[in-house]
C-alpha cells in the first residue's frame, strides 16, 4: 500500500506503481478528488473508491458519472472500508468461466473482462463490465435497478438506485454508437434496464 498527501503525487504514483485499486479522499489540497478520478479514468481502468465527507446525492451523482466504482461516506468503520475494498476487487478480478457473451457486434470476453465493438476494444470499468455482463447473459429480461445492484455490488453496498443510471450512461458514452439512442443497453420506463437481445 503506497500514501500519497496531494492530488499530483497519487497521480505521479499510479502512473509509476500502476495500483489494483485506488481509495480516493475527495478533499485532498491544491487538486480535489473528482479532478484526480477524472484524471485517473483517462489513463486506466483502475477501480476507484472514492471517500468523502460529501453526502449530496448530487456529489455522489458526479463521483459515479466520472467512474467511480463505489462512494464511501465520512464517518466509516474501517471494517466496512475493507469490506468495499474487497467486493470492489472481487468485482474487477478476472473470471475463469470461458464465458463468452454477444450482443449484435458487441462482444464481451468474462474471463479476460474486455468487451469490443466491430473489433474495437472498449474501456469498461470494473463495474461497468459486471454491469454490462448481467444484462448481456440474460438479452430482453428487463432488471430492475436494485437487481443490478445486487448483481455488481453484493450485499456490501449500500442501496442507491441513482448509481445504476450514472454507470448506465458511463456505458452507453461507451459502447453505443449513438448513445441518445441506444441498441444495446435499453431503458424499460419506470422499471429499469434490459440488454437488446439482437
Amino acid at each position: 500500500m503506497v500514501r500519497a498527501g496531494t492530488g499530483e503525487d497519487a497521480l505521479v504514483l499510479a502512473s509509476a506503481r500502476r495500483p489494483d485499486l485506488v481509495i480516493l479522499d475527495l478533499g485532498l489540497p491544491r487538486m480535489d478528488g473528482f479532478d484526480v478520478a477524472r484524471r485517473l479514468r483517462g489513463d486506466a481502468s483502475v477501480p476507484i473508491i472514492m471517500l468523502t465527507a460529501r453526502v449530496d446525492e448530487s456529489d455522489r451523482m458526479l463521483g459515479f458519472g466520472i467512474g467511480a466504482d463505489d462512494y464511501v461516506t465520512k464517518p466509516f468503520s474501517p471494517r466496512e472500508l475493507v469490506a468495499r475494498v474487497q467486493a470492489v476487487l472481487r468485482r474487477a478480478a478476472p473470471r475463469h468461466d470461458s464465458q463468452k457473451l454477444r450482443i449484435a457486434d458487441l462482444a464481451l470476453d468474462v474471463p479476460r473482462m474486455t468487451a469490443s465493438r466491430d473489433g474495437r476494444t472498449l474501456d469498461l470499468t470494473a463495474t461497468e463490465f459486471q454491469l454490462l455482463a448481467t444484462l448481456a447473459r440474460h438479452p430482453g429480461r428487463i432488471f430492475t435497478r436494485s437487481q443490478l445492484l445486487d448483481a455488481v455490488r453484493g450485499a456490501e453496498g449500500e442501496a442507491f438506485d441513482r448509481a445504476i443510471d450514472a454507470h448506465v450512461k458511463n456505458i452507453r458514452r461507451k459502447i453505443e454508437p449513438d448513445p441518445h439512442k441506444p441498441r444495446y443497453l435499453l431503458t424499460v420506463y419506470g422499471v429499469g434496464y434490459k440488454c437488446s437481445e439482437s
